[in-house]
Formats: C-alpha cells, sequence, structure tokens
C-alpha cells in the first residue's frame, strides 16, 4: 500500500515538473526566436564578460543565438507531449547544470546587468534568476531520475509528425523575425509608445545622470568631447560612447538623443516635438548596413521632401563611413548620431525605417519593408501606414496560438480517433 501511495507522489510530482519545465522552454525558447539579433546582442554581452574578444565580432554569436532558441523551444514540446523522454530529460538535465553555474556566476561577479534568457519579455536580477534556475534544476533533476514516469500525450504513430511541425514552425518564426522585424516588441520604442513619456521621471524622483563622450579626431590625434564642449565641424567624428555618472531612478527609455552630425546640435526636442511626421532611418553601423533598398529610401526622402517631412538617417558611425555611405548610394539626407546601443534597441534591422508623430512610434519597417511608390500614392495623414495599426498585441497571440496550438491540437486528436478506430476494427 506504502509503495502504491509513493509511486502516486512520485508519478505526480515527475509529471508536475515536466510541465513547467515544458512551459518555461517553450517560452523561453519562443521569445529568443521572435528576436533573434536581440539574443546575439546578449551572447556579445557574455563574450565581453568572459574575455572572449576574438569572438564577438563573428558569427559564433549569431549562430547561437539561434541554437539555443531552437534547441530550447523544442526541448520543451518534447517534455510536453512526452517525446524521447531519455534524450530529452538527459539534454534538460545537463542544460539545467551548464546555466545554473552560469548565472551563479553572474551573481557573484555581475559583469552584465540581466541574463537575458526571456529576452525583453521578462527582466530579472541575477540572484533572481540563479535561484529561478535552482528550482528548475530540482525539476530536470527529478524528471532525469524519475523519466519513466513521464507518459507521452499521444502514441508512436503521430509523434514524428508532431516534431516534424515543430522543427517548422519555430524554424520559420526566427526566418520571419529576421527578415521583417519580431512578431511581439517587448522594448520601449514599440508601435505605439510615446518617447516623450518613456524619458519621464516621476515626480520626486531623482533621475540617473549619464554623460556622453564623443571621440572626434582632427591633425591625428583623437580626444574626446562631450555636449558642452563639443568643437567645430574641422574635427571629425569617430566614436560615441554613454556611461553612468550618479545612478537613480532610470525610466524605460533613458539614452535616447539625437545630435545632428554637420554641426553637432542636440535636436532631440525638435524631433519628439515635431506635430508633423518624422522619419527616422535607423543604421547603427553603416558598414554592416544592407543597401539593397538604397534606391527606395533615397525615394523616401524625395516623397518627405514634397511633403514637408521631417527625415534624419541615426547612426553610430564614423565620419569616413557615413562619407562612404553617401558616396555609394547617392544618400542627400541629413545624418544624425544617436548612442549604438540605444539604435539597436529602436529596432532589429540595419538599415530599419521608424515614423514618429509627436514622439510617438506610429510605424516601424525592417530593410525588407520600407514604403515603396505604390503605397507613399498620398500624404501619410490619409494612408494606413501613417496611422498607428489597430490589430495590437491580442491579435499576434491568437495569430501565434492558431499558427502552433491548433495544429498539434488536431494531431492530438486525430491520434485518439485513430486509435480507437484501430481498437474498434481489432474488436
Amino acid at each position: 500500500m506504502k509503495n502504491r501511495q509513493l509511486d502516486i507522489i512520485v508519478s505526480l510530482w515527475t509529471n508536475v515538473c515536466r510541465f513547467v519545465l515544458a512551459g518555461v522552454f517553450i517560452f523561453s525558447g519562443f521569445v529568443k526566436a521572435i528576436d533573434p539579433l536581440g539574443t546575439t546582442y546578449k551572447i556579445q554581452d557574455y563574450f565581453e564578460a568572459l574575455n572572449f574578444i576574438p569572438l564577438i565580432s563573428t558569427v559564433i554569436p549569431f549562430g547561437g543565438a539561434l541554437f539555443i532558441a531552437f534547441v530550447e523551444f523544442c526541448l520543451g514540446v518534447f517534455l510536453l507531449f512526452g517525446f524521447r523522454r531519455r534524450v530529452s530529460t538527459s539534454f534538460v538535465f545537463v542544460f539545467m547544470i551548464i546555466m545554473t553555474l552560469l548565472t551563479f556566476w553572474l551573481a557573484i561577479m555581475n559583469p552584465i546587468s540581466d541574463c537575458g534568457c526571456f529576452g525583453d519579455a521578462i527582466k530579472l536580477t541575477n540572484w533572481q534568476t540563479f535561484f529561478k534556475n535552482v528550482f528548475l534544476l530540482i525539476a530536470a533533476v527529478s524528471v532525469f531520475r524519475w523519466g519513466n514516469q513521464i507518459r507521452p500525450l499521444v502514441s508512436q504513430r503521430f509523434d514524428w509528425l508532431i516534431e516534424l511541425y515543430t522543427f517548422l514552425f519555430i524554424g520559420g518564426v526566427m526566418v520571419y523575425s529576421l527578415r521583417n522585424l519580431p512578431v511581439f516588441d517587448f522594448r520601449p520604442y514599440h508601435i505605439g509608445a510615446n518617447i516623450k513619456e518613456g524619458m519621464e521621471i516621476p515626480e520626486g524622483a531623482f533621475p540617473t545622470e549619464y554623460e556622453t563622450f564623443f571621440v572626434l579626431e582632427k591633425d591625428g590625434k583623437k580626444k574626446e568631447f562631450t555636449l558642452d564642449n563639443y568643437p567645430d565641424s574641422t574635427w571629425t567624428f569617430v566614436d560615441s560612447r554613454t556611461v553612468v555618472k550618479k545612478r537613480g531612478y532610470e525610466p524605460p527609455i533613458h539614452d535616447f538623443s539625437i545630435v545632428r552630425h554637420d554641426d553637432g546640435d542636440d535636436i532631440t526636442e525638435a524631433v519628439l516635438n515635431n506635430v508633423s511626421y518624422s522619419f527616422l532611418l535607423i543604421a547603427h553601423q553603416l558598414k554592416e548596413a544592407d543597401d539593397s533598398r538604397v534606391d527606395l529610401i533615397n525615394e523616401l526622402y524625395d516623397y518627405c521632401i514634397e511633403n514637408g517631412y521631417a527625415f534624419y538617417c541615426l547612426t553610430a558611425s564614423p565620419d569616413e563611413d557615413i562619407q562612404y555611405w553617401q558616396e555609394r548610394t547617392g544618400a542627400e539626407y541629413p545624418f544624425a548620431i544617436t548612442d549604438d546601443t540605444t539604435l539597436r534597441t529602436i529596432i532589429r534591422s540595419n538599415p530599419g525605417l521608424v515614423l514618429l508623430k509627436k514622439g510617438v512610434v506610429i510605424n516601424k519597417w525592417s530593410v525588407e519593408n520600407i514604403p515603396d511608390e505604390y503605397q507613399l500614392t498620398d500624404k501619410l495623414e490619409k494612408l494606413s501606414l501613417g496611422h498607428i495599426n489597430q490589430r495590437g498585441p491580442v491579435h499576434r497571440i491568437l495569430l501565434v496560438l492558431g499558427w502552433f496550438v491548433l495544429p498539434l491540437f488536431l494531431f492530438s486528436v486525430i491520434d485518439i480517433v485513430w486509435g480507437k478506430y484501430r481498437n474498434y476494427r481489432k474488436k
């Protein structure tokens, strides 16, 4: 009797751990898959913290981002349906040992602010991440030890079909997000966000003080300047960096600034307070930017001139890269300097396009979807792309669930029906 009760308790505990791990892995893998570039930047932060400098500028961070997203999501689905029990539980067990040790080191040394385990969807401190991983490690040990208690949700007749669909689904999500933009945007510059409000400090709170340093060059000598002592145009821009002088309350947007390239004037307020439309071409590094749509970009600039809309190219590139881009593409639009990390946060495309009005993000496009003459047939006030899309996060959630959950549910129902049909035929 006691053995029977113990078996029930072990089976219940194991399957609870299984579903918890499945949910965490599916969610973690999915939020990484919809933002592969964000995960790439986080891996680069890890490499910097570990002093793996030679690996930062290679394809390793990008390949690692795709691999981690794919493996986490698939392991979660395998646990959910009870596929490949020995392989999946072993992989989860080893994975959690590695991640727990890594996050313990992060919590002790604190080289980066957060581990990025849930992308931009959920921000956890390093200690919160460590304790979360300790709990998940206990669950991973349980499913590894008592994996025989896991019962598959479908028979072996259909497990290959669900596995194949899982591979295709998560691969398709990553390809879509890379070619377009993330399906879900958890960053403070999402469509509908008011940048001015995101920069505001609550009454009584003390803001974090930042200072931006600009590295300029003249006569072969490099020197750092701030906005207070920014020199004349005879100096050549090389690089910029922003540092924390005094930490305090940090609003969601705390490092957004636009400095005109030709004269060094800060035009942040002018852009955010513009009652008309402003197009911001975001190219954090012009030497790495995709130039396959430069004709469309130039035509868009002409469209802005004709209709009285502002247009700036925001970049963190040095002067020689800006000049080379102008010579190569025939760009006549004005350039402005913004922090590199800020630009990569605003949009996951290089270049990408952002439409603002009164400081509100109206629309965003990747380089693959820049509006052309067939879309810009009238003033923006009369076009749908000049207004915030009314289909919000709920619509996207239902769309994703429809593409993933419904097919898996359908496969499971077909498996049950087929099993009952075979039993009926045998009888």
